[in-house]
């Protein structure tokens, strides 16, 4: 029965989708815009989902450039949100000094954009609600994590995003990432003839660093805390009075992460006590939560992919963490998140040269159709109550 689904929405695809999906992916790629910056690239996805029917909310909560777009079925059923991409990253051309899309933020647009068009066309049998969500800033602000907070995945029963990456992998590892951000406030002195008039602030904030070296010893191994100073002073013979440093702070799990923050933020209040510097710390960036992996999520969408012909799935590349606010969204209702691999003439990274170069080729059309078809089928495995309950019950003993 499934083999039969598949060839019916491969022939769908090719008779109604495919242009248009293909067209999305090639437009966003050659409109690439800074995060929070998306106005084209948004405006263009929901005018695409419009003329299919969808309802239109941009912008969506206080994000500008963030929408909703929305298409009930015909019979009641769970919401299913596919959550969009659409920014760029800087420091390509020539000159190095231009826009591109070289984590495939294109290619995700058109994924979810592709998806609503396949099921504008079914939506007599649409069991439920799709809402494809512009989830703006991902390389930067991260929106998710404001969207998250504004409560806009409240009423989401399941959500799905698709990556291109270097291979197959249906159980990425994301580290949850806090971000701290430390202002001492000392004396200014003549360094040399009233030093003993001074408050040192670049003292704090070394002994800051100091601190978090000792901390290290007692880590677990998964965590990692990496900081730069951006502001130590003004000139040699000047005690410097106000001093910066930024912190980041990753863990495998949420819980860890907040607990080895207040441990830093006991340290910067120690190195206020040590040298008399007052301290202010705030978070600079969004907070990033770990992506919580559904086994019997990812296993039902991996057996979707591999009917379509995406290959075999890695087993984990917990090796090579990063943080994404994709990761917010995992804790608030169950989250279906994958990567497929890009192919192309050799392997190429997210963020490569050669990835954005391979973006352009056949390969990427080739994954965005199985990539969409693949998610079609995952939707069609939800209508099966018994497969929504065991999802549900995983992600409630794993969600904390």
């Amino acid at each position: 029965m499934k083999n039969e689904r598949k060839k019916r929405l491969e022939q769908l695809y090719v008779d109604c989708v495919q242009q248009k999906a293909e067209e999305i992916s090639k437009w966003i790629y050659d409109h690439p815009e800074d995060g929070d910056q998306e106005f084209l690239s948004s405006a263009y996805l929901c005018e695409q989902l419009k003329e299919e029917g969808f309802s239109v909310q941009l912008p969506y909560g206080s994000l500008k450039t963030a929408f909703r777009c929305e298409l009930k079925g015909s019979k009641p059923g769970p919401t299913y949100a596919f959550l969009a991409e659409y920014d760029a990253l800087p420091g390509y051309g020539e000159e190095h000094n231009e826009l591109g899309h070289a984590c495939g933020h294109n290619w995700i647009g058109a994924v979810c954009a592709g998806v609503g068009l396949m099921f504008a066309q079914m939506k007599e049998e649409l069991e439920g609600t799709i809402v494809i969500m512009g989830t703006p800033a991902e390389e930067t602000t991260g929106g998710k994590c404001v969207l998250v907070e504004e409560g806009a995945f409240d009423d989401v029963d399941f959500a799905f995003q698709l990556h291109l990456g270097a291979e197959n992998n249906a159980h990425v590892v994301t580290l949850a990432m806090d971000s701290l951000e430390f202002t001492f406030h000392g004396l200014a002195a003549h360094a040399a003839a009233y030093p003993h008039l001074g408050v040192n602030a670049l003292d704090a904030v070394n002994l800051m660093f100091t601190g978090i070296s000792y901390l290290r010893q007692q880590m677990r191994n998964d965590t990692r805390v990496h900081g730069i100073i951006t502001k130590g002073g003004e000139a040699c013979n000047i005690i410097p009075d106000l001093c910066v440093c930024k912190f980041y702070i990753r863990a495998a799990d949420k819980a860890y992460m907040e607990e080895i923050s207040a441990k830093i933020i006991n340290i910067a209040k120690g190195a206020s006590l040590m040298t008399g510097a007052q301290m202010e710390y705030r978070n600079f960036e969004n907070t990033y939560y770990d992506l919580i992996n559904l086994e019997s999520f990812q296993q039902l969408y991996v057996e979707n992919a591999k009917l379509c012909g995406s290959g075999d799935f890695v087993d984990s590349d917990a090796d090579a963490s990063g943080s994404s606010d994709v990761g917010n969204v995992s804790h608030v209702c169950p989250m279906m998140y994958s990567e497929l691999a890009l192919g192309g003439p050799t392997p190429a990274y997210a963020h490569d040269v050669k990835f954005l170069e391979y973006l352009k080729l056949p390969c990427a059309d080739d994954k965005l159709k199985k990539g969409i078809i693949s998610l079609c089928l995952t939707v069609f495995d939800l209508y099966e109550a018994d497969q929504r309950a065991s999802i549900c019950k995983e992600f409630e003993s794993k969600k904390g």
